[in-house]
């Protein structure tokens, strides 16, 4: 019989995987400030375990580091740097890794994405991603759903049903195609909160995270002049309302929202939900904020045997996305 299953994030890793932008990318025109936390957070992952790094050019990519101690370097050409949507989702079948190739269309068709669409297949030809390759025709992005390693599934209705993806699909044929091909077996809908700045149409690890199998950290409003106040207070209702798989509410942890960061008049989706879990730490974006530490207090009292680094991610969300964004794990199974 096969066993299968989704891992949690905080589950142990065998990588991490990146895309370095390059001068073909969105940061063109100011390259060398964008590479600068590409840089600290791939340093900082590579001290703790494995590093693949897309990038236009190896050798160069290279020159950018002091140390290359565990870091892959792979040249592939790619439109953009969120390997969190484009990278594999991996399950874990009877052991083994199964990297699934889900469809890449830039969320809903925004911007060009033929050449990100096409990296985990070319990871696995090259034999750089060790397991099982299944590409899926079906639309889906790894920033878009969160899993709990015990079968449940958190996302939102405004990402995962939105004609944009996979029109003619209802609710109920999502669901029942992610249970099978995610090996989940239960589904938490969340139908409210967006940030403003985002493309992603409200991906999940920009609001709510798993944190353990019975907590949810997510991301809370209290300013009531804030526009985003009305629609996360929404959120958080319907969070309350959410059942573990033993009939219990969630145990939710509130994060604070980050003063608000603005480009060229256009405000920006700062979020300290968008951190990342790795072997030994987690990995926290900061944005020069009054809120930044108390953002760090609170994972380190909900990840108490993990090491809590900030990284500065003003630059990163000039581009609409941060930390968990820009990287993707590859478990151990």
């Amino acid at each position: 019989m096969t066993k299968c299953t989704f891992p949690a994030e905080w589950a142990e890793q065998s990588a991490v995987l990146m895309a370095f932008p390059h001068k073909n990318t969105d940061w063109a025109d100011d390259l060398k400030k964008a590479l600068t936390p590409f840089v600290r957070i791939a340093s900082t992952i590579a001290s703790f375990e494995s590093l693949i790094i897309v990038c236009n050019d190896a050798d160069k990519t290279k020159e950018l580091f002091c140390y290359t101690h565990n870091i892959t370097f792979v040249q592939l050409p790619t439109n953009d740097t969120w390997a969190r949507d484009f990278g594999p989702v991996t399950v874990c079948e009877n052991g083994e890794r199964k990297f699934l190739d889900f469809t890449f269309n830039a969320w809903g068709g925004k911007f060009e994405s033929a050449l990100d669409d096409a990296v985990t297949s070319k990871l696995a030809e090259m034999g750089v991603l060790k397991g099982e390759h299944e590409k899926v025709d079906f639309v889906l992005e790894g920033g878009s759903i969160e899993s709990d390693g015990k079968g449940t599934l958190l996302t939102t209705s405004k990402c995962l049903l939105n004609p944009n993806r996979n029109p003619g699909m209802g609710k109920k044929q999502i669901e029942e195609f992610l249970k099978r091909k995610l090996c989940i077996e239960s589904i938490l809908w969340l139908d409210f909160g967006e940030l403003e700045g985002d493309d992603t149409d409200a991906h999940i690890d920009t609001l709510a995270r798993f944190i353990d199998e019975e907590s949810i950290a997510y991301v809370s409003c209290d300013d009531r002049v804030d526009p985003h106040y009305e629609e996360l207070k929404k959120m958080e209702r319907q969070l309350r309302s959410f059942r573990t798989k033993r009939g219990h509410p969630y145990r939710l942890v509130p994060l604070p929202m980050p003063s608000a960061k603005y480009k060229d008049g256009r405000r920006l989706p700062a979020t300290y939900a968008n951190f990342l879990v790795i072997n030994g730490a987690v990995l926290l974006p900061v944005y020069k904020d009054e809120k930044d530490e108390e953002a760090k207090r609170i994972l380190k009292e909900n990840f108490p045997d993990r090491e809590i680094i900030p990284i500065d991610c003003l630059k990163l969300i000039e581009q609409g996305g941060s930390l968990h964004c820009a990287t993707m794990q590859i478990p151990k199974c």
